[in-house]
């Protein structure tokens, strides 16, 4: 009886789950169980149709709003990999403010330097091509005489088959472009606030850094979420300008190499080649490309035979797979091997949204939200969709009437 009298006390309320308050009364156990779920997956639904258009409409926006993004997201992220120079100036006892100028002024000097000695050659270099564009075409006349002999079989063959003609498209007209002295006075105050605005942003990015760490974890409301946070943190700083790092180390060796093979072998600019093949050693997959292509032109304009044309990319794609294959492997390690098929969709992707510097923002912002996601939790769109989805709780409800049937 005692033990009745205590269960006639308690409050129906405090045996009905969370996800069942809200129920009319007098609904049974399984239609109130009926009724949340249906809730939980409205919901569930409306959140995943929320996320699925926020994210078909966000590389449009970024694309868009690219003046502004684009400079914010470079200064964020060559800010993230200037974090562990800043707290070894800290951990010294340099100011914050003083210790973001440090690092700012380093970055700065260290890009400038790589920009004077590749821009400035290059513009000399290239300013001689069409001076040489007669030994150009001397070299590749065995390729076009190859070209013309292949056309005019391939023509014959056509010629055989096809009983008329084949229309040519038509061309369409294509206006002038502007002077480049208008371009460069429409478009250089653009680009001079935009780097403004990055420098800005890198400096009070470094500056403030300490203090909006700090913030940021002790404004958790648990030690849970405060660890997790500085954890992902931690994570994010350590891998971007670990892989930043490594990888511009491998890629100055990689220009300083090619730059000397290029030097004995009588290539013109050596220094400015070898900084060209480690700028776009950057861009994984498509830059070594780029690089043998801009070589190949450059040895077509500097010799008089074709195979002593094409040994300097040769020689740069073969220093590209020994290094890609054997040394980058080995020194990068598995934390922060990527898969390729990942690299090759941001790739694409910041490729289409922001052109080449957004290529060359692939990989470090792939970086960061995978180390995000990793923490965060990947969510289960399949097991929503499926496993426990519309489409299981059909089949069951398919196979309960089945076997009342039977």
């Amino acid at each position: 009886m005692a033990d009745r009298e205590d269960l006639s006390d308690l409050d129906p309320s405090d045996m009905v789950p969370d996800d069942m308050m809200g129920i009319p009364a007098g609904v049974g156990a399984d239609d109130a169980l009926r009724i949340a779920m249906r809730r939980d997956r409205l919901l569930a639904a409306l959140t995943l149709t929320a996320g699925a258009g926020l994210a078909f409409a966000l590389p449009f926006a970024l694309k868009e709003g690219a003046e502004f993004f684009l400079p914010l997201t470079t200064a964020l992220v060559i800010a993230v990999a200037l974090v562990p120079l800043l707290e070894w100036l800290e951990r010294r006892r340099v100011p914050s403010p003083i210790a973001a100028i440090i690092c700012l002024l380093l970055f700065l000097i260290a890009a400038n330097v790589a920009i004077a000695a590749i821009v400035v050659p290059a513009t000399d270099f290239f300013r001689l091509l069409p001076t040489r564009l007669d030994r150009i075409q001397d070299n590749l006349q065995p390729l076009f005489d190859l070209y013309s002999n292949l056309e005019s079989y391939v023509n014959k063959t056509l010629r055989q088959i096809a009983s008329t003609p084949v229309k040519r498209s038509p061309t369409a007209a294509v206006a002038p472009p502007s002077s480049i002295l208008e371009l460069a006075a429409t478009s250089a105050p653009a680009v001079i606030v935009q780097f403004l605005f990055a420098v800005l942003i890198i400096f009070f990015f470094l500056s403030g850094w300490t203090r909006m760490r700090q913030k940021t974890i002790t404004g958790r409301t648990s030690f849970d979420g405060a660890m997790a946070t500085a954890r992902v943190i931690q994570d994010v700083v350590d891998d971007v300008s670990a892989y930043l790092g490594t990888i511009t180390a491998i890629n100055v060796v990689l220009g300083i190499v090619t730059g000397l093979a290029l030097y004995f072998i009588g290539m013109p600019y050596p220094a400015m080649w070898g900084g060209i093949v480690a700028l776009l050693n950057y861009i994984p997959y498509f830059g070594p490309v780029i690089g043998a292509f801009l070589l190949a032109l450059g040895g077509l304009m500097t010799f008089s035979d074709i195979w002593m044309a094409l040994l300097p990319p040769a020689l740069m794609y073969g220093l590209h797979l020994v290094e890609a294959n054997a040394i980058t492997p080995f020194v990068v390690g598995h934390r922060l091997t990527i898969s390729p098929l990942l690299i090759l969709i941001s790739l694409s992707f910041w490729g289409w949204v922001w052109g080449t510097l957004g290529a060359l923002l692939a990989v470090p912002l792939l970086i960061i939200i995978q180390t995000v996601l990793q923490a965060a939790g990947k969510p289960d769109i399949a097991g929503f969709l499926f496993e426990h989805g519309t489409l299981v709780q059909q089949r069951r409800g398919r196979r309960k009437g089945a076997d009342r049937d039977a």
